[in-house]
């Protein structure tokens, strides 16, 4: 029988080191976490050719027909686009109302739009399952998934965001986060063994739009050292070549390979149990994107100082940048300092139900 109604979930996800590496082919370790994005999709009768889609934390609505997705403008762009790429991919399609509900705060840097994608792929997928497939079947690889969500940010929201969020939304699990390799797109589980140690986000009060923010103009540069240097990616680029590049490319070279090493030290020692040793290395990464990187704010400096003095271990900017949250690791016999969230690793995108 043809689906009648499924719902989708997809979550946000904070990344614990490893910042703007992954278009530039290095390493991060993110994980998902409780927070996301849900999609009830049921079908509509008719022809079946109609999509109405709800945004129900904006109050807001758009329709569309299945045959003809154009351009659009906000949210209504990532339902568009999904549509579109699903079409493209040969996903069969069928019309329905989709309903949009999120948990995960937008601009906060954990990934409200790469959720929002996801669970949108999931329940149209789903609704449009032929009766001969199993329920729950993914017409594509994860990764494939992935690569065509990102499509949807890249293409129809003029955010040019690499796959990190995408993969750590689609493989995130319980208590582990994930070693994604984004030159060979591997993906290794590593345990979260935290010893009581706890990770918290702040929210520095100020938004961030990917497509509006020097996102994009940062990975351009990072094409250009690329370019000057000869190599495809700056994983490639060797350290005793970097003097070569004018500023300020020297520098979003150099954090882009001490980066790496910070992702390589990042999962020694939780895969050891010496949480207490991430610590320093997050104030390292934020020191590097907020001095070589240039992507931190006033507002956000503030919050990074306010849980370092409330006793954090460390803490950092977490997301693309220009404002957003900020990552603090809190030792065991310390509080919550107030105002913070409490982020666990928590399972990837799925159907409900």
């Amino acid at each position: 029988m043809p689906v009648e109604e499924v719902a989708a979930f997809a979550p946000g996800r904070v990344n614990v080191i490893g910042e703007h590496t992954d278009y530039n082919l290095g390493l991060a370790l993110p994980f998902a976490i409780a927070e996301g994005v849900t999609v009830r999709a049921r079908a509509e009768g008719g022809d079946g050719g109609r999509i109405l889609a709800i945004a129900s934390d904006l109050d807001e609505r758009d329709e569309l027909m299945l045959a003809a997705p154009g351009p659009a403008q906000g949210w209504r762009a990532f339902v568009h686009g999904a549509v579109a790429e699903l079409t493209a991919a040969g996903v069969p399609l069928a019309g329905g109302v989709l309903e949009i509900s999120g948990g995960v705060p937008q601009g906060a840097g954990l990934s409200s739009s790469a959720a929002l994608t996801i669970a949108l792929c999931l329940a149209l997928i789903e609704l449009g399952r032929p009766d001969d497939v199993a329920p729950g079947t993914l017409p594509l690889e994860r990764v494939e998934l992935a690569r065509l969500c990102s499509r949807v940010e890249n293409d129809w929201t003029g955010a040019r965001t690499g796959l990190l969020d995408q993969l750590a939304s689609l493989y995130g699990a319980p208590e582990t986060a994930l070693r994604i390799d984004f030159a060979s797109l591997a993906v290794v589980p590593v345990p979260m063994r935290l010893q009581g140690c706890r990770l918290v986000v702040a929210d520095s009060g100020e938004r961030h739009v990917h497509a509006g923010s020097g996102y994009n103009e940062r990975r351009e540069e990072c094409a250009r050292a690329c370019r000057l240097l000869g190599v495809g990616s700056l994983r490639e680029a060797r350290p005793e070549r970097l003097s070569e590049l004018p500023e300020p490319l020297v520098r979003r070279a150099r954090h882009v390979l001490e980066e790496n090493l910070r992702v390589q030290e990042a999962v020694a020692v939780l895969l050891e149990g010496r949480p207490e040793q991430l610590g320093p290395l997050l104030n390292a990464s934020h020191a590097s994107l907020r001095d070589l990187y240039e992507i931190s704010t006033p507002a956000v400096e503030a919050t990074v100082r306010r849980l370092l003095d409330a006793g954090a271990l460390g803490a950092r900017i977490v997301g693309g940048g220009f404002g957003g949250s900020v990552l603090g690791l809190i030792p065991p016999d310390l509080a919550i300092p107030a105002g913070c969230l409490e982020v666990r690793p928590g399972p990837g995108a799925h159907l409900l139900g």
